[in-house]
């Protein structure tokens, strides 16, 4: 049986609201999360992405108030990410409504953390977040970053997801820094390198800007899903003509 594809909006939170930039910068306002995750769940997102994108930054937990509310309109996968950096910070998110947790700074720093969720909350659970750049020389093709891409790690992007997979991650959240914001479409040689390294589902992000580069995403770069945020933000695009697309050149989604 050939699993759905899924398209998944995101929400990049910073101060409670949903914003978005250009690879990392130059944020704008891009509305109330709880309005526009009640909107994608009409729509027929099949899971909405939470990222507090200052968390790690600000060194503070993610904010639970705001999880909770958002939680509370879904009946979708929800998945949240952003000063998760322990344990008890991943099980007071997921005791706010959601179904999946994703790290990155923390994992980078302890990859034994991936491990410890994983085998405390179920691999299903744990979603590594990866924040890729194309590395300008050395050994290194594309470079890893954390602290909201303000970080490099030094660790080369294909070889820490093999690494996350490894340790019991249940999926990989690969970003593009590069192509974050541009609209220009998805880096699909990282995207291919990475789904042709590990075994576990891979969520497209960074780039898209029109219905086919989620159709290039989800077949020539392997991936499962494919994320957008500020495409459906703007209304440029709904997730009902993303899946109409998809559906007309043969893939498989939910409905």
């Amino acid at each position: 049986m050939t699993l759905a594809k899924r398209v998944v909006p995101c929400l990049d939170v910073k101060d409670g609201r949903v914003v978005k930039g250009v690879r990392f910068e130059g944020l704008r306002d891009a509305g109330d999360p709880v309005e526009l995750s009640s909107r994608y769940r009409d729509e027929g997102a099949d899971e909405v992405v939470f990222l507090d994108i200052t968390a790690s930054l600000e060194k503070r937990e993610t904010i639970k108030s705001l999880v909770e509310k958002v939680a509370s309109t879904l009946d979708i996968p929800f998945t949240v990410g952003g000063g998760i950096r322990s344990m008890a910070d991943a099980r007071n998110i997921l005791a706010s409504g959601a179904d999946k947790v994703a790290v990155n700074t923390a994992a980078l720093r302890d990859p034994n953390l991936i491990t410890e969720l994983a085998d405390v909350f179920g691999s299903q659970c744990v979603v590594v977040a990866i924040d890729a750049r194309r590395a300008a020389k050395g050994p290194i093709k594309y470079e890893v970053f954390s602290h909201s891409a303000t970080k490099t790690a030094r660790v080369d992007a294909v070889e820490w997801a093999r690494t996350a997979s490894s340790k019991g991650a249940g999926e990989l959240l690969v970003t593009s820094i590069d192509r974050d914001g541009t609209k220009k479409g998805y880096d699909l040689e990282l995207l291919g390198a990475i789904t042709k390294s590990v075994r576990i589902p891979v969520v497209a992000s960074g780039g898209a800007g029109k219905v086919a580069h989620f159709y290039e995403a989800l077949t020539k770069g392997g991936c499962d899903a494919a994320l957008a945020a500020s495409l459906f933000h703007y209304r440029e695009v709904t997730i009902g003509e993303v899946k109409d697309y998809l559906q007309a050149k043969g893939v498989v989604v939910r409905p």
